[in-house]
């Protein structure tokens, strides 16, 4: 039955990049939307632990911020065009290897200002309502029925709504409780590459230190390092390794020979104390990637970002793929008149095979970005499958 002219309640159970994204696109039809997100408003933390710092904007995000009248805020005002990848060889010589064509780029924008923008859009809709500290401890996701608790005050809530929206990233509390339920298929797979962020920091005058417009890598086979230039000058560089050789690296003499031997050219960018501070300050993380299908229950629940299809980042497209499920969803609401009986099965089928598709980009693209990128062969390979994808 459509329900155009019906005031839809919408649950989105997380307030990430997604959740606050799907709530803006919701809340132009007129839907009462609530968002829940475990963690506390973002905007309110001096620190954000445990993600990125900044992430790479394609065409695909860059369109779904333009739904709702953000891309030039975000991406325009904010992002740092990044025209081609420059490769750093060991020796500490460079070249460049362009995205696309002339004036095509992608662009560098901080995690933490594009969640912050998306979280004060979605508030300026009167039908908008975030709760923060609110974790999901049951679901019957057949009936639209949601119960939390909210970790402040330690009250159970419970609530009943027209369409659970699961946006709650890649270790989904939504999707564990679709996995109880019958014909659905999931698969995760941890790389056995972990990773950890470092900094190179402005220099005196407060300027870059490397060319900005472009994604900075080492490739060094069996492991590689990359930068994305930030709004401050600074650049965040993540070493992606094996756990064992991180573990190896356990004194300050043992780093600082592994970075002389291949990543000799960063170590005055970095500077010694600080790159001996910041690596044994934390921790490499993990990284997960995650199929699963159908992304929905009936006409009362659906997934989208990582807790559909959570993408190892060496594509690039993880974000993107994830703010993309926002347009795509919204498409679909026009095509079928708000008709969550069919929108939803169409979600699912449409969706699918594109985000699984971009899952096995990535992984072989971990292995052209840190080997055969060094290899006209192997990087002719990628570019018809990536001009594909990723604009």
């Amino acid at each position: 039955m459509s329900k155009e002219s019906e005031k839809l309640h919408i649950a989105v159970v997380g307030g990430g990049l997604v959740g606050a994204l799907n709530a803006c696109y919701l809340a132009k039809r007129g839907f009462e939307v609530h968002v829940y997100d475990l963690r506390e408003d973002i905007r309110q933390l001096e620190h954000v632990p445990g993600r990125s710092i900044n992430l790479a904007m394609s065409v695909r995000g860059s369109t779904a911020l333009r739904g709702v009248g953000l891309e030039d805020a975000i991406v325009r005002d904010h992002g740092i065009p990044m025209e081609s990848r420059m490769i750093h060889r060991p020796d500490g010589s460079t070249y460049a290897i362009p995205y696309g064509k002339k004036g095509q780029c992608i662009y560098s924008v901080g995690r933490r200002f594009l969640n912050e923008a998306l979280i004060n859009a979605a508030e300026q809709y009167p039908n908008v309502h975030f709760h923060f500290h609110h974790k999901l401890v049951s679901a019957n996701l057949s009936k639209g029925q949601l119960t939390f608790e909210n970790l402040t005050s330690k009250e159970t809530q419970e609530t009943k709504t027209d369409l659970i929206l699961g946006c709650d990233g890649a270790y989904s509390t939504v999707r564990k409780q679709m996995m109880k339920m019958p014909m659905f298929n999931y698969s995760q797979t941890y790389i056995p590459t972990v990773y950890m962020e470092l900094c190179i920091p402005p220099d005196e005058k407060g300027n870059f230190k490397m060319p900005e417009n472009h994604l900075h890598i080492w490739p060094r086979g069996q492991f590689m390092m990359i930068a994305l230039p930030n709004q401050d000058k600074s650049w965040t560089v993540t070493l992606f390794m094996p756990q064992e050789i991180f573990d190896s690296l356990d004194t300050p003499s043992k780093l600082i020979d592994f970075f002389e031997i291949h990543y000799r050219d960063t170590i005055p960018l970095i500077g010694k104390e600080k790159l001996v501070k910041d690596f044994f300050a934390t921790k490499p993380s993990p990284m997960i990637s995650v199929k699963c299908s159908p992304y929905h229950v009936g006409s009362t629940c659906v997934i989208m970002g990582d807790a559909s299809h959570a993408i190892v980042p060496f594509y690039g497209q993880g974000m993107n793929a994830g703010l993309e499920d926002c347009f795509i969803f919204n498409q679909l609401l026009d095509k079928h008149d708000n008709d969550l009986g069919k929108v939803l099965p169409e979600f699912s089928q449409f969706r699918n095979p594109d985000a699984e598709a971009i899952c096995d980009l990535a992984m072989y693209n971990y292995i052209e970005m840190r080997d055969l990128v060094n290899h006209t062969c192997g990087a002719n390979v990628i570019w018809a499958a990536f001009n594909r994808y990723h604009w």
